[in-house]
């Protein structure tokens, strides 16, 4: 017998892990007890699972293990605090087991509770739900590890003082907004790693994928919720297309697009078109609709760049933020020259001054504008800023490039 998993194991364990934690999390109501627990079943699964092969029915396995972990931590903080104990103990009925009924979605919806501000309740979902690291939800909020490590104690903590605050809110639609923020930005993570050897990580891509269309399944004419499957069906539609043989990066422009995913594309604008009949009125519908713009140019100079600028435009007065005015100052060098993307780059250098995306920018814009030295140095820098090995590479070879061009 081997001593290891094997990939198929790794994988179902991952997938597993939050319908688990959900599982626990909705009847015993206790976010971090429920976490350890199904941490200490994932660890007796890897030894097990590896010495005898996967158990008939493996996510009922995990759940019993966690369970029992759960009742030996409660009993024992029960018997330390000499309280009651028949709330943690009780029973997870065999048959919700065996149905194969997944709870991962409604973890979100229970995570992003109400008594939260948006960004912890999101923060805390991403990494207790989504497998994020601190560092990658960092990344994802512009914000140092160390702000977001106590934003998620916080909202831990205060999830702690609510009574039974799992109890309800699985189908709270109230707590959608927070939800699609996850998602999305889960999905972001595994299209473009923050860090590592890989480029992606396509469990995390896929996960969200899967996600977003359980939820569209419950909410079918919600447009953001549309909206949101149509980004990432059509941006996940480029995958193939993204890296090359050695897994180096291709950046958009000079993908080959006949490597582009048409059917995904297909699904993602019909999807698109079904929401346009009331207008572009939420910033995940008016991506969507930018996604499409790139989706339908058959080559990169067909690209139509003054819509994509309007909408980008669009996009940065309904929801600001940083990295949409970066990528409209990319669409503004396209319209308007490398001059003017440069000037609206600079308007947010301050909340990017971290970033190694705004140095990747002004790079690539510089290099437009025929400045090489500048632009290898805003490469050089950008470079040094990524812990993305792939998006290193590509940015010194780029830098290299101009170097012996000049």
């Amino acid at each position: 017998m081997t001593d290891t998993l094997t990939p198929r194991q790794e994988d179902l364990l991952r997938a597993l892990a939050p319908q688990v934690l959900g599982v626990l999390v909705r009847r015993f109501g206790d976010f971090d007890l429920a976490e350890d627990a199904v941490q200490d079943a994932l660890l007796a699964a890897a030894t097990q699972w590896a010495a005898e092969g996967l158990p008939d029915n493996p996510r009922g396995w995990l759940i019993q293990v966690a369970q029992r972990r759960m009742a030996d931590a409660v009993r024992a903080e029960v018997a330390r605090r000499r309280r009651e104990t028949t709330v943690f103990v009780r029973e997870v009925e065999v048959e919700v087991a065996a149905s194969g009924r997944d709870d991962t979605l409604d973890l979100y919806f229970l995570c992003c509770h109400p008594d939260l501000p948006p960004a912890g309740a999101i923060a805390l979902t991403l990494r207790a739900v989504g497998g994020l690291s601190t560092a990658e939800i960092a990344a994802a909020f512009l914000v140092p590890e160390a702000t977001m490590a106590q934003r998620i104690s916080r909202a831990k903590k205060r999830l702690a003082e609510v009574d039974r605050p799992f109890a309800d809110g699985a189908t709270d639609t109230a707590r959608l907004g927070a939800v699609l923020r996850a998602l999305y930005v889960i999905f972001t993570e595994g299209h473009t790693s923050t860090a590592g050897t890989g480029l992606r990580r396509a469990d995390l891509s896929a996960e969200a994928i899967r996600l977003t269309r359980a939820l569209y399944a419950l909410l079918p004419d919600d447009t953001e919720v549309v909206g949101l499957l149509t980004v990432m069906l059509l941006t996940d539609a480029r995958r193939a297309a993204r890296t090359g043989r050695h897994g180096e990066l291709i950046p958009l422009h000079e993908q080959d697009r006949s490597r582009w995913d048409r059917a995904q594309i297909t699904e993602g604008l019909r999807l698109l078109t079904g929401t346009l009949a009331g207008g572009l009125t939420g910033p995940y519908q008016i991506q969507g609709a930018i996604a499409g713009l790139h989706a339908q140019a058959s080559r990169v100079e067909d690209t139509d760049w003054p819509r994509v600028l309007v909408l980008y435009t669009m996009l940065e007065q309904l929801a600001p933020n940083p990295m949409v005015t970066l990528n409209r100052a990319v669409a503004t060098a396209m319209v308007h020259g490398p001059a003017a993307g440069l000037a609206v780059a600079d308007t947010v250098a301050g909340p990017l001054a971290r970033s190694h995306r705004l140095a990747a920018v002004r790079g690539h814009l510089h290099e437009m504008a025929g400045d090489r030295a500048a632009a290898v140095a805003e490469y050089q820098l950008a470079a040094d800023r990524t812990a993305s090995t792939p998006e290193r590479d590509y940015l010194l070879l780029r830098a290299a490039r101009l170097r012996e061009a000049g």
